[in-house]
């Protein structure tokens, strides 16, 4: 139906949404229902980056719908951020790391997190490495 079609229940000339409306399909359609991502001990932080996996399936052999095939021309030209990719392709955090649990499972891409601030090395040891290169 066009917007100048109406159904039975509508008066001519009315439309049921408009171009500020946001997506048609709600985001529990996009995942299916599900709500937590694929596989289990994964974690899918904000700042966790996803890499396109240069080793992955064609494209035309999975069954890929079209929220997941948006994540992954987004991560075909550079490594992004979750949240990154949330935002770009305009769908809820939830929704995305759903999509990319599915993505990790086929193979598709790569999930890596930054070192976490405790495993960086101590700002003293910096320093003192920093002096002794200056010495030579």
């Amino acid at each position: 139906m066009n917007e100048n079609q109406s159904g039975p229940w509508e008066p001519p000339g009315s439309q049921w949404y408009d171009g500020e409306a946001g997506p048609l399909v709600r985001p529990y359609a996009m995942t299916g229902g599900r709500t937590q991502p694929g596989p289990t001990g994964v974690r899918f932080d904000l700042i966790a980056l996803v890499t396109l996996d240069p080793a992955a399936p064609a494209l035309d052999d999975l069954a890929l719908g079209p929220e997941h095939r948006t994540l992954i021309e987004l991560c075909r030209t550079e490594t992004q951020s979750v949240a990154e990719l949330a935002a770009d392709a305009d769908l809820p955090v939830g929704v995305v790391r759903v999509l990319l649990g599915d993505l990790l499972e086929l193979g598709c891409v790569v999930i890596s997190r930054p070192v976490p601030p405790a495993h960086l090395p101590d700002e003293r040891i910096l320093r003192e490495v920093i002096e002794g290169l200056r010495a030579l």
